[in-house]
């Protein structure tokens, strides 16, 4: 297992060398978040960077919104964007570590930035964070990838075999509101924890 820690990804943020960021909210997350009613809603996003999630959610009227980076660098980027985004909603620690609960985890670029190795220790985190009604929705990518660091690929069979002992499928399938880039190489996921 490689060592993908502080350093490498705060190297990553200061370099700009942000391939999986687009500046934005994904489409297919942004039209999830539009439907959601509950605004009391406690939603976490993990390995959340630049947090443009948190930020746009936040700007609905989303107050329990959480972000866990393991760098500190992206939170002072969504505090640049929004400064009164609740500073002790934004958690740098390292994912495996976190504890709570949560009604709604948003998968977003965090999944394929681990090592592969840490998938199956990722499922039963999510397993663990999320409350009994909880929500794990967000995107995986459907495509191949790097095979020596992040992005790391998949496809659905592979995320099935992952997944299905600790979570049923809602949704599973390819979104078809992908960004041009990622057309066709996206899943848009909506587990509910078993």
């Amino acid at each position: 297992m490689q060592s993908f820690d502080q350093d490498f990804w705060t190297g990553k943020y200061q370099n700009q060398d942000m391939g999986w960021d687009i500046g934005y909210v994904a489409t297919p997350i942004k039209e999830y978040i539009d439907q959601l009613e509950n605004k009391d809603l406690k939603i976490l996003i993990p390995g959340g960077g630049n947090s443009y999630e948190a930020e746009y959610l936040f700007k609905q009227g989303f107050k329990n919104v959480f972000v866990v980076d393991i760098s500190a660098v992206p939170f002072e980027n969504l505090l640049q964007r929004e400064p009164n985004f609740p500073k002790e909603n934004l958690i740098q620690k390292d994912f495996f570590k976190l504890k709570g609960q949560y009604d709604l985890i948003l998968e977003q670029t965090f999944f394929c930035a681990l090592d592969p190795s840490l998938r199956k220790k990722y499922v039963e985190k999510m397993h663990d964070l999320l409350a009994d009604d909880g929500k794990l929705v967000g995107l995986l990518f459907d495509a191949p990838l790097n095979e020596t660091k992040p992005p790391f690929g998949g496809n659905k069979a592979l995320y099935k075999e992952y997944f299905k002992n600790h979570f049923s499928f809602k949704k599973l399938e390819t979104a078809y509101n992908s960004i041009p880039p990622r057309q066709g190489k996206e899943l848009f996921i909506y587990f509910l924890p078993k």
